[in-house]
């Protein structure tokens, strides 16, 4: 089955580039709440200020792709 391609611009895809193994705890829970569990695994958010806030605080673990 083929995906949609989503062109909307209130949607974030975040990819995880990067482990979480010997991170702290709050970059852990920070990416779980994200919706990554695995490296390279892509999901899509909400663009609101409140994802935007927990991408700040791992963006060195993350890839964002459909940002404004």
């Amino acid at each position: 089955m083929a995906k949609k391609k989503t062109d909307n611009p209130e949607v974030l895809k975040v990819t995880l580039v990067r482990s979480v193994i010997g991170r702290p705890p709050d970059q852990r829970t920070t990416v779980a709440t994200l919706g990554l569990r695995r490296i390279h695994q892509t999901v899509e958010i909400a663009d609101t200020p409140s994802n935007r806030g927990m991408l700040v605080k791992v963006r060195h673990l993350v890839v964002v792709d459909g940002e404004a």
